[in-house]
């Protein structure tokens, strides 16, 4: 019998395996919290798939999102990863991933780790919403608005209310997955 799943996640066998396996399940490791705010923010203007798709090159690419390395990319590093076709070689967004992660590690220093900073915004527990379809999901909200002025105020770049929201319903912050989806009571 097939699994009823989230619409947005049958287009292919990449996105379905993401969702099954990743996306909405809380996510507490700086590394990967680091990496994920970091693909939201790539994701600007571009659909999740792409980034999927490019994910294992930027994790090369970034030397596996190692913050303390990228923080201290100079000029050479920015130009060598404008030149990779493995990333999306957006000039931008390739600065926002070195601001990202001076800011990143200010909050670790300053919190004793991102995660403890970045689950206050939701009282340290996952938001457990009751979407019937992913129709009546919002792309932002106020906490996403709340979120992103935060992080802004901190030094983070590509972080707004809607790539918030989305890195928050990636990291289990909110659990957005439809109420008929078998991920919905797996992921509380």
């Amino acid at each position: 019998m097939e699994k009823s799943r989230c619409s947005w996640s049958t287009k292919n066998e990449m996105d379905m395996h993401y969702h099954d396996q990743e996306w909405g399940l809380p996510v507490h490791d700086d590394q990967v919290l680091f990496e994920m705010i970091c693909l939201e923010g790539a994701q600007a203007g571009l659909s999740w798939t792409t980034i999927l798709k490019k994910r294992d090159n930027y994790r090369v690419a970034f030397d596996y999102f190692d913050a303390k390395k990228i923080a201290k990319y100079d000029e050479a590093k920015r130009e060598e990863l404008l030149q990779n076709a493995g990333i999306v070689r957006n000039k931008l967004k390739i600065k926002a991933f070195i601001k990202n992660a001076q800011a990143f590690l200010r909050l670790q220093e300053e919190y004793g780790s991102f995660d403890a900073y970045i689950w206050q915004f939701v009282g340290g527990k996952p938001i457990q919403n009751s979407w019937k379809n992913m129709s009546e999901v919002p792309a932002k909200t106020e906490l996403s608005d709340r979120m992103s002025k935060a992080l802004k105020k901190e030094g983070f770049s590509f972080v707004g209310s809607t790539i918030c929201y989305a890195f928050m319903q990636a990291t289990g912050m909110v659990n957005d997955h439809a109420t008929h989806c078998f991920r919905y009571h797996e992921v509380q």
